[in-house]
């Protein structure tokens, strides 16, 4: 297993508002927070406070109103789309509820696209996508394309596609929350086990309550703030 390193992602003082004048609504207030390498983070709070948003700003999909976001050490913020789009392809994985896998594609071509995108040829990410789908149970089922697999077979795919670049972040948006209990257990199972295994920083917004307290932290946002534990 790695050890937990320093802090890959760092949050700080993170504002993010929509519209203007009196229906503005604030919808992140000054939150902060890291994650460390090897750290599983919940990121837990009821609809609407703004757990999505703050996934979105510190995967670089959007950009804060204000505050910092550094990621393994770059602060990012305030970088051009290039150079977002360069992080998030090189040092950042999504995981998200719906899965979004490419319907044409094959369980291994889903895994090996990000990796060809990046740069990486088509041999290499093919034995890397091999690698990983085998480390998710999926080694007989990497030919077959998403209808052809279950709901958790899906995500196990999506898990494998969000650590295809080797990223230092993973950050996951209700992974488990379109699965039946018992198949969202095996998922989590299988991502606690990549992320002790990888040295990944995770941070997973989650409606679970019974996943959350399996995490090495809980955060919890309400209107827009991060509560006091």
């Amino acid at each position: 297993m790695s050890e937990p390193k320093g802090d890959v992602l760092v949050l700080d003082r993170i504002n993010r508002g929509f519209g203007s004048g009196p229906a503005r609504l604030e919808v992140l207030r000054g939150v902060s927070l890291s994650v460390r390498g090897g750290e599983m983070v919940a990121l837990v709070g009821p609809s609407g406070c703004g757990k999505s948003t703050l996934l979105h700003i510190a995967g670089l999909l959007e950009k804060a109103d204000n505050g910092d976001v550094t990621i393994v050490g770059k602060a990012a913020n305030s970088l051009g789309d290039d150079a977002r789009t360069a992080i998030r392809g090189s040092a950042i994985g999504f995981v998200y509820q719906y899965h979004h896998l490419l319907r044409e594609f094959s369980a291994l071509e889903n895994v090996m696209l990000p990796q060809m995108i990046a740069g990486v040829g088509r041999k290499a990410a093919k034995l890397r996508a091999e690698e990983l789908l085998t480390s998710v149970g999926l080694a007989k089922r990497v030919e077959h394309r998403p209808a052809e697999l279950s709901g958790g077979e899906q995500q196990r795919v999506a898990i494998a596609r969000a650590l295809a670049n080797k990223p230092k972040l993973l950050l996951a948006d209700e992974p488990t929350g379109n699965l039946d209990e018992r198949t969202a257990d095996d998922a989590f199972a299988l991502l606690q086990n990549l992320v002790r295994g990888t040295g990944v920083a995770a941070l997973i917004a989650t409606h679970n309550v019974s996943l959350a307290q399996r995490m090495d932290r809980r955060v919890t946002l309400h209107e827009g703030r991060i509560q006091p534990m």
